[in-house]
């Protein structure tokens, strides 16, 4: 067999009269005899990543995470369900409450992104555009937040278009700064890198709610009453949003290089470069049987996490600050979770780590369902705290290893798909059982545990280190 000596170290095989190299660092390349020009899947870049880098890279992780937390779980939800919904307002929306609103607006933003992230993803990539892509929608996140601080009781169609718009704009920038993780991680330290930003986002979820725990605390020895407070709360978030995302604009590097021989304009690109990676789906079959794995599992995941202190204070009747005070506490237990998961992960594999955190999953939502006390939903939360950071970590750093060098922006944007789809058939599936349960939140919390079995069951079908192997093969090679 002819050996191509073009780069070291690397993996070599042959497809017929075709040499296939595959470096172990910069992705695969494909020549013939004779041919000296080179389909790379990468360019050159800036070089490794330093810890500097690193770190400013996670800042984000603590920037977003000032809105997951305080927006989408731990105070605004519970605000639109229970304030700015309004019996009266309800009439113009055919009587549906606020909860079932609520997961109509949820649905909505996760099918938008299912529907342009993987586009957004391609394009980024063809044109070197990720970190430019990034700021536009971390821009648009906080203009939309700070407007969910003007916005009154029974205002119910501004609250869902300005969350809707919000949601959406922060989820495609959660899956542009996911697709940095390859260019800043080897395959080997991909686990710890992505626990660190996981972890890095606990911490902001903690000083977020616990700035936002003072302020509430504060505000009440003023008189003021929650429609004043719970609205200042946002405008708290998206200058904490703006400051942690700074650190992110100014030292991550845009390590890709812009797509020279892409013909057409951007969207064209992007729709081609989809395409192709559909046409091989075979050669990236562990990669999209995980995709379907994650969306079923995260149906679970995304429903608890969004709707977790909507049901405290349905059905065990926490208060607003018992809320804050229980996802701080699940933020913290998070942090240390995805931290400790991370080595794991890297010494055991993904796939049983996440085998393990799904049955911690399992364990908290059954717990849930049967509290009947508060201190039995406080056992749950410690549950969910140490499966919640580690699932996430995991998971991103999963497709990360399976995704091809230069094409993380395309991959990450999958990986946004099947999350955000599973956010949408999870807060849809919520609804659903609510509605037809009446008002049962339990039954519906317990529909969650069906979804993280599935999912175990479903882990078993992908190899994960055939999975990365075809990350480092060119698509036109069987593996």
């Amino acid at each position: 067999m002819p050996i191509s000596p073009d780069l070291t170290p690397a993996a070599q095989t042959a497809n017929g009269d075709e040499f296939v190299t595959v470096s172990l660092l910069e992705g695969a390349s494909l020549t013939k005899p004779g041919d000296t020009s080179i389909k790379a899947t990468t360019d050159s870049n800036p070089g490794p990543a330093g810890k500097g880098e690193i770190l400013a890279w996670a800042s984000y992780d603590i920037a977003n995470a000032t809105y997951g937390t305080v927006v989408a779980t731990a105070i605004y939800n519970a605000y639109f369900v229970g304030t700015v919904w309004t019996p009266e307002a309800s009439t113009a929306l055919f009587g549906f409450s606020g909860t079932f609103l609520l997961t109509c607006v949820i649905c909505l933003s996760a099918l938008t992104i299912v529907v342009t992230a993987p586009v957004i993803g391609t394009i980024a990539d063809a044109t070197a555009s990720k970190k430019k892509l990034l700021l536009i929608s971390t821009a648009f996140c906080i203009l939309c937040t700070a407007s969910l601080g003007f916005i009154a009781p029974g205002q119910i169609w501004y609250a869902m278009i300005a969350l809707y718009l919000a949601n959406t704009f922060f989820g495609t920038g959660e899956d542009l700064v996911a697709s940095f993780l390859p260019e800043l991680a080897t395959q080997e330290q991909m686990g710890r890198v992505s626990a660190l930003g996981w972890a890095a986002g606990y911490v902001g979820s903690l000083i977020a709610l616990g700035l936002s725990f003072a302020f509430i605390e504060w505000a009440k020895t003023t008189g003021a009453l929650p429609t004043t407070y719970v609205p200042q709360t946002m405008l708290i978030c998206a200058v904490m949003f703006s400051l942690f995302s700074v650190p992110t604009f100014i030292w991550l590097k845009e390590r890709a290089r812009p797509d020279l021989t892409a013909k057409g304009n951007v969207l064209t690109v992007g729709f081609k470069r989809f395409k192709h990676t559909l046409s091989h789906r075979r050669h990236y079959r562990d990669l999209f049987n995980f995709l379907l794995t994650m969306l079923v599992y995260s149906c679970g995941t995304t429903t608890i996490i969004h709707l977790a202190s909507v049901y405290a204070q349905k059905v065990l009747f926490f208060t607003t600050q018992e809320s804050i005070i229980l996802i701080l506490a699940v933020s913290l237990i998070a942090a240390i979770g995805a931290g400790i998961f991370g080595f794991i992960q890297d010494k055991i594999g993904s796939i049983k780590t996440l085998i393990v955190t799904l049955v911690i999953w399992t364990i908290a939502t059954v717990i849930a369902f049967a509290a009947q006390e508060k201190a039995h939903l406080w056992i749950s939360s410690v549950f969910i705290g140490l499966a919640m950071g580690a699932t996430g970590s995991a998971s991103r750093a999963l497709v990360g290893q399976f995704s091809p060098a230069g094409r993380s922006g395309e991959f990450l944007g999958l990986w946004g798909v099947a999350h955000k789809l599973a956010t949408a058939i999870g807060a849809a599936t919520f609804g659903t059982v609510l509605n037809l349960s009446n008002e049962n939140y339990r039954m519906a919390v317990l529909s969650c545990a069906a979804f993280f079995i599935v999912g175990m069951v479903m882990l078993l079908r992908v190899d994960e280190n055939r999975g990365k192997l075809a990350a480092r093969l060119d698509a036109d090679v069987p593996v």
